[in-house]
């Protein structure tokens, strides 16, 4: 598992989402940041949970499911130098669906506030993570109305 801070910031690097942050920034936000690790099954957190942190994907893979009332969907699988999480800090809602491990996985549990920071401090990533946000949105919208028809 991901254990030291250059291996931690060389996993952000990879994240299009963080390749125009400075290394140094990406140093400061993986130091603030905390490594999770989660077993297989294990969820990384639940459904209508307070959101508090979001999770880069360090190493493993995480599924996604939403329950509803007429059953599970299933949001997919998200693998290595992947974020979840953040939808729900950036709505300031509780946790939308459950993440679960896929075997070992390794995380780097990015606080709110360190969340947050790195935004206003590197704007120009807030327009990638929307757009992902919209897109994730969409799929989740069209996913429910497929499972209330």
């Amino acid at each position: 598992m991901v254990a030291n801070l250059t291996a931690q910031v060389e996993a952000l690097r990879r994240l299009p989402l963080f390749k125009d942050v400075e290394t140094a920034q990406l140093k400061l936000l993986a130091f603030t940041s905390e490594t999770a690790c989660f077993k297989d099954g294990e969820a990384l957190f639940r459904q209508d949970e307070p959101s508090d942190a979001a999770y880069v994907i360090l190493e493993g893979r995480v599924d996604m499911i939403i329950d509803t009332p007429t059953g599970l969907i299933d949001l997919g699988t998200f693998a290595g130098s992947g974020i979840i999480g953040e939808v729900s800090i950036l709505c300031d809602r509780p946790r939308m669906a459950t993440a679960f491990a896929v075997g070992d996985v390794a995380t780097l549990r990015i606080g709110r506030d360190a969340f947050f920071r790195l935004i206003e401090e590197f704007p120009r990533i807030a327009l990638p993570m929307l757009r992902d946000v919209a897109r994730r949105l969409e799929f989740m919208t069209v996913e429910l109305s497929r499972a209330r028809a």
